[in-house]
């Protein structure tokens, strides 16, 4: 088989070829990055890419056509990856998230490709009250990021057909260890934090709801979805990716961080109002379509591997959030330095 990953330089990417690299040996892999976070390594003397029997350094909003040929299956993870990023740049994350991932969907189908997965998400629910939503429940986006996801699963079920088979993984928030390290996340944040000053500050009250999975888990649902059958959710599938164990209080995950890292002392904002972004997840739907694929990886040990790996580079970085390993930082500090443009282009 010959799998094309987007996005494949960023947070994920690196962690969806090791696994599956390893996996499928005699597969060829096609990575195609656009290249904003190729220097956010956070492990010296380690290139992910390599791994890859081709690398493309393309914009996913202008892709050749050839870039499909002979092409079985696309895993769509290039995109503008979070609320922060998306706020700021609000007609390019419609762009690139929502307008190019249309048309790469369509350019994959029209090249013969045989399955699309796209990386979808769990924040389209928004604010969702205490029952855990399900794929059929009233969608409530309220990011220009979670917006753009719901955009492309309402126009890309349209392209399914018997020969070009598209799964919408709505992943929840991810979390664990990687070569490129997002800590722009919210577990990835409180044990960074634990590491490198000893205490997590929890600025609201601790009270909203997130579902969580880590990045390897998300693979084997990436895997999952490049071999799916038709007979196994039809042409066009949406679907929950996590396990209900994993809905979790934002406060109780700072719990457990404490729990697994000696000497990290824990402060809630009590009087904070609460994050509007809060919302528990059914995941039974995924459970039936892909048993042999669920999430395997427990709270602790995603715990345990973040911490282990900042240990393994002597990460001491109190001032982390202001760090290229924040995206929105990224992203600006290449503006600043007049590398790209605001509109996320490259300059020659």
């Amino acid at each position: 088989m010959k799998i094309l990953i987007t996005g494949n330089s960023g947070y994920i990417g690196p962690v969806v070829i090791s696994v599956l690299k390893k996996k499928y040996p005699e597969f060829k892999f096609i990575g195609v990055d656009t290249g904003f976070f190729v220097q956010d390594l956070m492990v010296k003397n380690e290139f992910p890419e390599r791994k890859f029997n081709v690398q493309y350094w393309e914009d996913v909003r202008i892709l050749p056509v050839n870039i499909f040929d002979s092409v079985d299956a696309v895993i769509h993870l290039a995109a503008i990856s979070n609320d922060p990023m998306g706020n700021k740049f609000e007609q390019v994350t419609n762009d690139i998230n929502l307008e190019a991932s249309i048309n790469l969907a369509k350019l994959a189908k029209e090249a013969g490709v045989k399955n699309f997965v796209f990386a979808s998400s769990c924040s389209v629910y928004g604010f969702a009250g205490d029952n855990p939503k399900t794929e059929g429940d009233e969608l409530n986006p309220l990011t220009a990021y979670a917006k753009s996801k719901i955009g492309v699963e309402n126009r890309i079920k349209d392209l399914a057909t018997d020969k070009f088979i598209v799964t919408s993984l709505r992943f929840a928030t991810a979390c664990g260890w990687s070569p490129r390290l997002r800590l722009d996340l919210v577990l990835n944040d409180f044990v960074a934090s634990a590491v490198s000053t000893g205490r997590i500050d929890i600025l609201s009250d601790g009270s909203p709801w997130r579902p969580l999975i880590n990045v390897s888990d998300m693979v084997r649902a990436m895997d999952w979805g490049m071999k799916r059958k038709i007979n196994n959710g039809g042409k066009y599938v949406s679907v929950n990716v996590g396990t209900e164990s994993w809905n979790y209080q934002v406060k109780k995950l700072a719990e457990a961080v404490c729990d697994n890292i000696p000497n990290t002392t824990l402060a809630i904002n009590a009087d904070a109002q609460p994050d509007k972004r809060s919302y528990k997840v059914d995941f039974s739907l995924f459970k039936v379509l892909a048993p042999d694929y669920q999430p395997i990886m427990s709270l602790d040990q995603s715990i345990k591997e973040i911490y282990e790996g900042l240990q393994d580079i002597n990460f001491q970085d109190t001032q982390f959030r202001k760090s290229k390993y924040m995206r929105l930082n990224s992203l600006n500090y290449l503006i600043e330095n007049n590398v790209l443009d605001t509109n996320l282009n490259w300059i020659d």
